[in-house]
């Protein structure tokens, strides 16, 4: 398409080119409110879609969105100029498909006022909170599984209760308020890639309370709601590059739309006490058991991630789709779920996990995507304990294999190192990237330097023998032989 591009507004939703959907309900209704703590491109391509979806069928809820860090200063400015719309492009080989979603009602920029935010949560239109705030949002000490309550941010918060800066601290003090003031507490809505990632939220949740307050802790533990979620949509940051397709392809000027896959999935725990949209009009399975779908979803998709970024990140390539191109990282993939971690997984009915095993393959190898393993391989040190280690816990303890999960903790290692086979340095995003570092250059083809980290390996696997010696044997190969004749091996 070549006509100039449209800045994206309310004003100007009549003149998007046909072929784009736009919002055809009415944005400036009330409604009961979710606010949503973390608006970044999943949940914009995710949540907000569900509910833009329902929108265009019945009236009577919105989102407000919350940034709580400096960085989101940008979100805020961008939408504010967009009304808070944005476009979605589905990405598929067999054609792209873009509409505007317009669930966003507001964007909330806590560094700008800390009292707007509050009110929003301690209103009484405001029954449900969710949340993606990344496995690290959690405060989890990844060993004991404990609250880590010597975190900066927490420390903060227990100090300035009434003046918090992270989203924990958000949530007690608006429930707090809402008790001060005879509310019910929200339903505090998880939707990040942890298994049972609403009991995650309320344990750790119920923890900071307690140390803040019992009694405000004994209130939330008696009226509160924390449903389990699973979700799934794979979601490249955006990019220049995204902004400029949005403009030439669909003559939107849009300062943050989101690309994605078409698949997305959601399943959600049915406990919300003070009501909720209706997502299943919508295509989300409400069900009272999340976790034989979270099983499915961390262990196959997720640890396939982990599994083909580090290799992928020291054989050479950026993008997702070229290293499954690789039939060597493709054969890795696929006998991870099938040898290793299939015969762990929960049965559900209606779930074919071969099928289920082959869509994964088919969603990886999607070209037009451009998912980078760079942001697979982000935050390795949260997602490797949740995606891959609880599958080869539990290989050991019933004596089964643990080659390949081992394989992948040693290319994890490997990377951690900064430098690839030919001396380049790689770029290590992560909270713990100047330990793991040193940890990984200290040992080199010694793996117990980074398996002596108790607080992400726990004591069971950095003590097991036989997992040392797998994970050593596959890191030594990667120094001595380099990674491709280590993966032909494998």
């Amino acid at each position: 398409m070549s006509a100039t591009p449209i800045q994206l507004s309310q004003a100007n939703l009549p003149k998007i080119a046909t072929g784009v959907k736009v919002p055809s309900y009415d944005r400036t209704k009330g409604g009961r409110s979710i606010a949503h703590i973390g608006v970044g491109g999943f949940h914009r391509a995710h949540q907000a879609v569900y509910l833009d979806d329902l929108l265009h069928q019945q009236e009577g809820w919105r989102l407000s969105g919350i940034g709580l860090l400096p960085h989101d200063a940008a979100m805020r400015d961008t939408l504010a100029r967009q009304d808070c719309l944005y476009t979605v492009v589905e990405r598929d080989p067999n054609g792209d498909q873009a509409r505007v979603i317009g669930s966003l009602q507001e964007f909330l920029f806590a560094p700008d006022g800390r009292e707007r935010v509050l009110s929003k949560l301690t209103s009484a239109d405001t029954p449900i909170v969710s949340l993606t705030i990344t496995e690290n949002g959690y405060y989890v000490n990844q060993a004991t599984g404990a609250f880590n309550d010597t975190h900066p941010d927490i420390q903060h918060d227990l100090a300035h209760s009434h003046e918090p800066n992270c989203s924990f601290g958000y949530l007690i003090e608006a429930l707090d308020r809402r008790r001060t003031a005879g509310l019910p507490p929200f339903t505090i809505l998880s939707c990040d890639n942890l298994q049972n990632n609403g009991e995650m939220a309320h344990r750790m949740l119920m923890a900071f309370a307690e140390l803040r307050d019992p009694t405000l802790r004994n209130w939330i533990e008696s009226n509160g709601s924390f449903p389990n979620t699973m979700v799934d949509r794979i979601t490249p940051a955006t990019s220049q590059e995204h902004r400029n397709y949005v403009a030439h392809r669909f003559a939107i000027e849009d300062g943050w739309p989101v690309v994605c896959e078409p698949f997305r999935q959601w399943v959600i725990e049915d406990h919300f006490p003070l009501g909720r949209p209706a997502w299943e009009l919508v295509g989300a399975q409400m069900t009272t058991n999340v976790l034989p779908y979270e099983l499915i979803k961390l262990r196959l998709l997720n640890a396939s991630h982990q599994a083909l970024c580090y290799i992928g990140i020291l054989l050479g390539y950026e993008l997702v789709h070229e290293a499954m191109q690789d039939s060597g990282v493709r054969e890795l993939v696929r006998r991870m779920m099938d040898d290793e971690v299939t015969s762990l997984l929960l049965p559900v009915p209606g779930v074919d996990l071969s099928s289920y095993k082959a869509k994964v393959i088919e969603r990886f190898s999607n070209s037009v995507i451009q998912d980078t393993l760079i942001r697979l391989a982000t935050d390795g040190s949260a997602r490797i304990p949740k995606f891959v280690l609880p599958s080869i816990a539990q290989q050991i303890e019933r004596g089964g294999p643990i080659r390949i999960l081992s394989f992948v903790v040693a290319s994890w290692f490997r990377y951690l190192s900064g430098r690839g086979e030919t001396g380049k340095e790689l770029t290590i995003i992560d909270p713990l990237a100047q330990t793991l570092q040193e940890r990984a250059r200290t040992g080199e083809r010694d793996p117990r330097p980074l398996l002596g980290m108790q607080e992400l390996f726990g004591e069971t696997l950095t003590n097991s023998e036989r997992f040392v010696s797998e994970v050593g044997k596959w890191l030594a190969s990667f120094y001595d032989l380099g990674a491709r004749k280590t993966l032909e091996s494998l």
